[in-house]
Formats: structure tokens, sequence, C-alpha cells
């Protein structure tokens, strides 16, 4: 059993802003594993769902992010789940736009839904995936920016950073944290780039140098 907590704030009034990444990663996770109709529990939002096997509870708590942990204590006592079994997802403000971090255990780093789920559940050794939101552009107040809608050009990009936070998710169900720690932590720009091939292969792959003597 697995609980995937999305961490945000309810109301129409917060949907589609950056401080509501989890909510919407949650909410990909769940159409994604093609999870039960919702239903109010443990001060939130759950749907269940099968991935692989494993029974999984997606949670969106309604507490508001400051109060988030007394719905995911709510939860990871009903389950009786160990911390492992636990993976929050949330916004972080000191990663590049875009960026994954999974991690199986760690501070808060600011986070106040992080802050608040230590709290509750007494330790910092639980996994959670966190989503960059990058910093906030001059002249804007922290609060302001979390809080704030993301601007056009933002929502491509956000887009398909939370429909990989979301595989990252089913990763973490199915492959454990240390493999999806390794095939999610890294620059998507990045890995999506061709490889430059080494000297070595393309004079294996050129057909100019069979039969001839290497130099």
């Amino acid at each position: 059993m697995k609980l995937i907590v999305g961490l945000g704030n309810p109301g129409r009034k917060y949907e589609q802003t950056r401080h509501n990444v989890g909510f919407i990663v949650a909410e990909k996770v769940a159409v994604l594993t093609r999870a039960g109709t919702p239903k109010i529990k443990f001060e939130g939002e759950l749907a269940e769902a099968s991935i692989g096997g494993e029974k999984v509870a997606i949670l969106c708590p309604h507490t508001y992010m400051n109060a988030s942990g007394q719905s995911v204590r709510k939860a990871f006592d009903f389950y009786k789940l160990e911390l492992s079994d636990i993976l929050v997802v949330c916004d972080d403000l000191n990663l590049d736009s875009g960026r994954l971090r999974i991690r199986p255990s760690g501070s808060a780093g600011g986070q106040n839904g992080i802050k608040d789920i230590i709290r509750h559940l007494g330790s910092e050794s639980f996994p959670r995936l966190r989503v960059g939101i990058g910093r906030p552009p001059a002249g804007w107040t922290v609060t302001d920016y979390v809080l704030g809608k993301f601007s056009k050009s933002e929502c491509e990009s956000f887009e398909a950073a939370t429909t990989r936070a979301a595989h990252a998710v089913i990763s973490f169900v199915t492959d454990g944290v240390d493999r999806t720690m390794s095939q999610f932590n890294g620059d998507p720009a990045a890995d999506s780039k061709p490889k430059q091939q080494k000297k070595s292969d393309r004079s294996q792959s050129d057909p100019r140098s069979v039969g001839q003597q290497q130099p």
C-alpha cells in the first residue's frame, strides 16, 4: 500500500497556481491509473487506484498548505503505513522551473506543507517529489509568486513537467525511490538532447574504416 500526497490549497481561487503543483500532479496520476471516483476523507479528497498490483491512495489535503500534516496523519494511521510508503508531491522555489527532485527523506527546505507533515509524523524520513517553480522575478514577493497562476509562457513547460512528475510517481510505486531518483532527477532538457557519439563508436560505424588499419 502506498500513499501519494499532492500538496496545494483548495478552492477555485487557487486552481492552476504555482503552489498547487502537487494537486495538479496528483490529478494526473489519478487519470493515468484510472483511479476510482474521489471522495472526501481524511480532511481532503481521496481516490484509490492500483499500480502494478499495488494498492495506492491518492490524497489532496483540503486543510490548506500550512496544515497539510493533519490530513496526512489521518490517512497514515488509517492505512497503517510505514514512512517509506508515503510520497509527498509539492512545489519548490529553489529548483529551476520544471526540474524534478525526488528524495527518500530530508528537511522541509522552506516548504510549509512539508514542514507541517514532518511535525505531525514526527519524522523527516518519508519520500518527497519536488517540482521546481523557480524564484520570483524582481519586484515580486514570494507569497504573490507562489499563489500566482502560471503565465502563458509557462503553461506549456509546466504541462510537460507535471506530466513527467506523474510518471515519476508511478515509477516510485513500481520501481522504488532509488530507481526513480536515477531516472527523473536529471535535467529533462539535457536528457532529451542527442548524446554525442564517441570517436571510437564513429570509427566502428564508419564504412570507410572497414578493412583499413586504424592509426
